[in-house]
């Protein structure tokens, strides 16, 4: 007969008591800590106890912030069954819940369920108060790098709370120490406290989980195909040193060394560079493209190699395409390629070995549960229609939210529906990609079948923990002999060594460290800098500066940054702008990526003529330093778009490094209008009633793709707005710059019949 729990604050007889988890609860109420602790072992019950014993001893709130909302329902669902608590003070939170009503139960409860996501965005505008939460536990801790909400919430947490502890859980921390110093820092840990399946105390509730590696062979006809790739990045090899720009063993680059090189290559675009770098990065993305192809071919099969050059012909074909993808169609390698790829009726050995494999697992165990796990979608819908063919697999493809060409995801809501019928058993095999690695509720399978290795540790780690949770489980990795599956399968084995022996180091290391802070040891706060970059007075209280700001901006970092230099946030749904500074001056801001694809979408102009006619000083600010290598877009057309963005429409142009930069920017203006112009903060803006040859170019240029120099070629040509719409279809074209698609544009709003 098991022991239970003895707490008032838990039911009796509801949670087995294990040694291990009282020892890692003990640690973790002694200082900020992080457990890391193998998967199925009970990471949540350390929680609950945790949680318990800070509610008993300090009452206030107990928090849980988990990454996603199934697991976040999951959690909330087992708090409810054990804290001998009403039901109504277990509260759930998730971007489900409108925020007027969040801030009610806020008020309300004891122990909130939530993402990370929700709380930010209620600590941004100032709904909810961290100073009464006494624990915050920070599941899959992992997350806690760069401007993941948890570094935030973490941040706030330990600033403003009167008795702050928190608890990070996972079963993955990385093998990169600095990942690991970076995860505690930014939890604010003390401690770390480990345990490991060979463990004494935790052996008992291990249960066997066997791990096989199957070698395969590549076909003939495959590699005669993977060499005509291989022909191709050859010559692009030789271009790109022609250009000045060598990379030595060219059959051993990793995707991480291009990347390296085409940042680099972002850095020399600054000023006036030399035309070679526009030629390299041109050449580099198509190498990229042609990589990646290659690691297809070796690594997951014919099938995804057509899917994969099905989307390469439709970029190039498209308006938007990038030249890069336009040379490749075009070349005789690719071309040789694509015929003998349409001719070659073989699929790679491993979808046969899966098949396999699951059968005889199935065939064997007929309630068995298997995830097969796939790195790319269009192999997981190859592996579901092979295994369909196969009597007694009921396979379900089972992937993220994002669509793409030719590819829809899963709403979460079919997720959770998927995630239903194959614990109920309707299907007994989840094709699935990372999605299914961590964050859903997917129930403990018999076998877990790698399609390819991969790379990262924690994701390896994550993946295999779906199996031998409950009963004996196996695990199954197929490699490629001779391609970068096996570089993959080395590099995920050294690292998960690293990370073992990285944790142990750590969890003798930090107790020494106890009661003392990163930055007495030599590190900087992960905010410093930016607190640096804000070189400003703050305000007294009386004059607090007030920034209005769109919703959709609010889990940005310029937010964050705002609400740290004590800015009044105000969040609105805006129509105009993202950011509101005074009844003058609105803000869009760009990052470069998304400023080259709204000039490409023909978004950006639209945008921008909404806002110089809503606010008599409308500015945009370019976020980042890659503006002339987004899109392989002539920088001549961008240097034009900007032109004509400040001198057209009157709007100031600004650049900024990074978030932080842009949220200082943000800042000095707001003072500038709110405390030394004396000015008021409103959405509505008061722009001042233009001219009448405003009024006239105007109303051209609301016609769409007429832009303010079209519109005034116009009006020049034809003398008024008038004679412009009266203008028949061939008087049109004799316009400068009014070629035949617009004139018919044109004579299709003035001419045609309105209908309701």
């Amino acid at each position: 007969m098991p022991e239970y729990i003895r707490h008032p604050l838990i039911k009796t007889d509801t949670v087995e008591q294990r040694l291990y988890q009282l020892d890692l609860a003990g640690k973790a109420l002694d200082t900020s800590t992080l457990v890391v602790l193998p998967t199925g072992l009970g990471k949540t019950v350390i929680s609950l106890l945790v949680m318990a014993s800070r509610l008993e001893k300090y009452g206030g709130k107990v928090m849980m912030l988990s990454p996603t909302k199934p697991l976040v329902e999951q959690h909330a669902s087992f708090y409810r069954n054990v804290f001998n608590l009403p039901e109504e003070e277990v509260l759930t939170f998730t971007g489900s819940v409108s925020p007027e009503k969040r801030a009610d139960m806020w008020k309300k409860g004891k122990v909130i369920v939530s993402t990370p996501q929700v709380i930010e965005n209620d600590i941004l505008t100032r709904r909810i108060s961290l100073e009464d939460v006494t624990h915050i536990t920070f599941d899959e801790a992992h997350r806690a790098i760069g401007n993941y909400a948890y570094t935030y919430i973490a941040e706030k947490y330990f600033e403003t709370a009167k008795n702050p502890l928190c608890l990070g859980i996972t079963a993955s921390p990385g093998s990169s120490d600095e990942k690991i110093a970076e995860v505690c820092q930014s939890l604010h840990i003390g401690s770390v406290a480990v345990k490991t399946e060979s463990d004494r105390d935790v052996i008992p509730y291990i249960h066997k989980k066997e791990i096989e590696w199957v070698r395969i062979n590549l076909p003939e006809g495959m590699r005669e195909i993977k060499e005509l790739l291989d022909r191709v990045l050859d010559d692009r090899f030789k271009k790109l040193s022609e250009l000045g720009y060598t990379i030595h063993n060219q059959k051993y680059v990793s995707k991480k060394d291009l990347l390296n090189l085409q940042a680099k290559l972002q850095g020399e675009l600054r000023g006036l560079p030399d035309p070679a770098v526009y030629g390299a990065i041109s050449i580099l993305a198509e190498i990229l493209k042609v990589n990646h192809a290659v690691e297809i071919i070796e690594t997951q099969g014919l099938g995804s190699l057509r899917m994969y050059m099905e989307r390469l012909d439709n970029e190039a074909g498209s308006k938007s395409g990038s030249k890069a993808s336009k040379r490749l169609t075009e070349d005789l390698y690719i071309r040789q390629m694509a015929r003998r790829l349409n001719d070659c009726d073989m699929e790679h050995p491993k979808l046969e070995h899966v098949k396999r494999i699951v059968y005889e697992e199935l065939e064997n165990k007929t309630r068995s549960r298997v995830i097969v796990f796939a790195n790319y979608r269009d192999t997981a819908e190859m592996i579901t229609n092979a295994l369909s063919e196969v009597e007694g697999i009921r396979p379900v493809r089972f992937v993220g939210q994002a669509s793409k060409y030719k590819d829809k995801g899963l709403t979460q809501k079919q997720q959770v529906d998927i995630i239903e019928k194959f614990k109920a058993g309707e299907h007994n095999v989840l094709v699935a990609t990372s999605v299914a690695e961590e964050g859903l509720d997917i129930p403990s399978t018999d076998l877990v079948l790698f399609y390819e290795p991969i790379p990262s540790e924690i994701r390896s780690i994550q993946r295999k923990g779906r199996t031998g949770r409950k009963h004996q489980g196996r695990v199954v990795v197929l490699i490629t002999k001779g391609t970068r599956d096996e570089g993959y399968y080395w590099s995920s084995l050294s690292k998960e060594r690293k990370m073992q022996s990285n944790m142990k180091e750590l969890q003798t290391v930090m107790p020494a460290m106890k009661g003392n802070t990163m930055e007495e040891f030599g590190a900087i706060g992960p905010y410093e800098e930016q607190r640096k970059l804000i070189e400003y007075e703050n305000e007294s209280k009386d004059n607090t500066i007030k920034i209005i700001v769109d919703q959709r901006e609010i889990r940005s970092s310029v937010a964050r940054t705002l609400e740290r230099n004590d800015i009044e946030i105000v969040v609105r749904t805006l129509e105009v702008g993202d950011y509101i500074l005074s009844d003058r001056i609105a803000v869009e801001r760009k990052e470069t990526q998304d400023l080259v694809s709204s000039l490409i979408e023909k978004k950006l102009f639209e945008q921008i003529t909404n806002l110089s006619r809503t606010y008599i000083k409308p500015v945009l600010i370019i976020e980042g330093e890659s503006l002339f290598n987004c899109r392989t877009i002539s920088p001549n057309a961008i240097h034009g778009a900007l032109s004509s963005i400040s001198l057209d429409f009157g709007v100031s142009v600004f650049y900024t490094r990074d978030p932080q930069d842009t949220a200082s920017l943000l800042i000095q203006i707001a003072k500038r209008e709110q405390t030394d112009e004396k000015r008021e903060v409103n959405m509505h803006g008061k722009k001042a009633a233009p001219m009448l040859p405003q009024q006239q170019e105007y109303v051209i240029s609301s016609i769409s793709d007429i832009g303010p120099k079209a519109a005034r070629n116009l009006l020049q040509h034809f003398g008024s707005v008038e004679n412009v719409m009266k203008s028949s279809y061939q008087e049109l074209q004799e316009v400068p710059n009014i070629g035949p698609k617009t004139a018919a544009r044109i004579r299709e709003i003035v001419g045609s019949e309105y209908k309701k």
